[in-house]
């Protein structure tokens, strides 16, 4: 950019956009999206307000004196092809030409079945049917993961893919939202205490009628990186553990960490992104729940805290079978990471080009109208309050244009961050309500 100027003509901008859409396999009876879409040109910094970019007077924030300059890039106002543009009406065009171009920017990598799906072990404990099951990716390791549901259902059940949390830990996966046997490693019993007001909310919602199928997903527990595997300068020289020691575990979350951003740059370079390849490992567990004959596949939700959030935001935005979707402590805009909140997250819920396109909360937002739910907490220190509050709003009014308000539903609690029970018990009357009816 130069003088406060793009350097894309208006004429390559509307090139581009007529590109995005005309790929997008809109029929041609939508093509008056096309026009809607070029109308809605990328708002960026003029020679007229370069002065107030010029960090004179700059306000803290991650990137310093570049931050307001970035921050205009993506503006406040409705994203090029946000449904709250008043050039779109018809929302169904809208919704084929905004998941296309989710779709691009995402860049999923091989959406082959899973293979060589197995049942592991079948237990009861507490009134459940627990059942160990693994399958088979075309890359990585086996993945594995549980179904849990009433001992004595029969038939098909409504049922809900359970999306475990980051957590700073991916020794672990599907444990972090579970409980198999009487103990648990003491990892696990800090985490359900901490994050889930001591249970494991996988289990309680079974509980209520429904399976509940929590899998490891890319990196955590059965998929994670192995440090062997690991050149030992991308390792730091640390010597490769192999135990689950309470010290081994800690020193392989450390290394998981320091990897995360080598991992997402080799990913970029491979053609595609980290939440492309969560949305494409999701979904082949969701196929495997609508697989299943104990399953309802017309009545599936998915739910999840923080990196489960994620996940929820985008498996959710991007998958219908998903007819009621719940995120949990992953809510704000791509202004409020880019300004001041990039610290507090990982490189997996970044998507290159697509904020200028849709802002965060409406990549959930392609799924309206079928019922959505939002939880926050008002001291939860990975978003800004005022941001929070702004996503909120952001979802209402894609909903209210949709004539759809009474399906969307976001609330906020006192405390940090968490999914504890007052939260898991509104979250499941909410499924009860779409699910179970």
């Amino acid at each position: 950019m130069q003088n406060g100027e793009s350097n894309l003509e208006p004429v390559e901008r509307r090139q581009f956009l007529r590109q995005t859409v005309l790929t997008s396999g809109v029929i041609v009876a939508d093509l008056g999206i096309v026009q809607q879409a070029l109308s809605n040109e990328l708002i960026v910094p003029t020679a007229d307000n370069a002065k107030n970019l010029s960090g004179s007077q700059v306000q803290p924030n991650m990137m310093g004196i570049y931050g307001p300059w970035a921050a205009e890039i993506v503006g406040d106002k409705p994203a090029r092809l946000s449904y709250r543009q008043s050039t779109f009406q018809d929302l169904e065009a809208w919704r084929r030409t905004a998941r296309d171009r989710v779709s691009e920017c995402l860049a999923r990598p091989n959406q082959s079945l899973i293979a060589d799906v197995k049942t592991e072990s079948i237990e009861f404990q507490d009134g459940l049917h627990i059942e160990k099951v693994s399958w088979q990716l075309p890359y990585g390791a086996r993945t594995n993961a549980v179904l849990l549901k009433p001992a004595q259902s029969k038939g098909r059940l409504p049922a809900v893919l359970g999306l475990h949390d980051h957590g700073g830990n991916k020794y672990f996966g599907y444990q972090k939202i579970t409980k198999l046997g009487s103990t648990q490693h003491p990892m696990m019993t800090y985490h359900h205490d901490h994050y889930y007001g001591g249970r494991a909310w996988a289990n309680e919602l079974a509980k209520r009628g429904y399976a509940v199928l929590v899998h490891d997903t890319f990196t955590f527990a059965s998929r994670r990186v192995k440090m062997e595997d690991v050149e030992e300068r991308a390792r730091n020289k640390v010597p490769p553990v192999d135990d689950d020691s309470e010290e081994s575990i800690k020193i392989y979350n450390k290394f998981a960490a320091d990897h995360e951003h080598l991992m997402a740059k080799s990913l970029f370079c491979a053609g595609t992104t980290w939440p492309g390849v969560f949305v494409s490992e999701d979904q082949r567990a969701l196929d495997y729940l609508c697989s299943r004959d104990d399953v309802d596949a017309t009545r599936i939700g998915c739910a999840g805290l923080s990196g489960g959030g994620l996940r929820t935001v985008y498996l959710g935005g991007m998958d219908d079978r998903i007819r009621c979707a719940c995120a949990v402590g992953m809510m704000s805009t791509w202004r409020d990471y880019l300004l001041h909140k990039c610290h507090t997250h990982t490189w997996m819920i970044y998507i290159p080009q697509l904020p200028v396109d849709l802002d965060y909360p409406e990549v959930l937002g392609l799924r309206v109208p079928l019922p959505t739910m939002v939880l926050n907490n008002n001291e939860d220190s990975l978003f800004t309050l005022d941001e929070m509050h702004r996503a909120d709003k952001i979802l209402a009014e894609v909903y209210a244009k949709a004539g759809a308000s009474d399906r969307y539903r976001c609330q906020f609690y006192t405390g940090p961050h968490k999914f504890d029970q007052q939260m898991q018990a509104d979250a499941f009357v909410w499924f009860d309500k779409w699910l179970k009816a």
